[in-house]
């Protein structure tokens, strides 16, 4: 009965110690991977998060004032509308002849 007891125990020492051999191996895997993956992409010229978020910073402005220039052109387009359409309201409209019936 003691020799079950005692087997046991050395077994549970010996999983315990593999889970820990397995925990490292595991952070040694994921150390050796992200500094390959590093490496790749330091050689891919990929822009980092802050030169990412500056020109969505910079395409947010210029998109606003885009939009701005939009609704004065509008409003200007509309001031110029307005003042054409009442020219040609006051013109009478051409008329037309009929050629004559032979």
């Amino acid at each position: 009965m003691q020799s079950e007891k005692t087997l046991l125990d050395d077994l549970a020492r010996l999983a315990t110690g593999a889970f820990g051999a397995l925990g490292d191996v595991k952070e040694e895997v994921e150390a050796r991977v992200r500094a390959q993956l590093e490496r790749i992409l330091s050689r891919m010229n990929i822009p980092t998060r802050d030169e990412l978020d500056a020109v969505k910073e910079l395409a947010a402005a210029a998109r606003a004032e885009a939009d701005d220039l939009r609704k004065r052109l509008d409003a200007i387009e509309g001031k110029k509308g307005s003042s054409a359409r009442s020219e040609s309201e006051s013109k009478p409209a051409p008329t037309r002849r009929r050629p004559a019936a032979r």
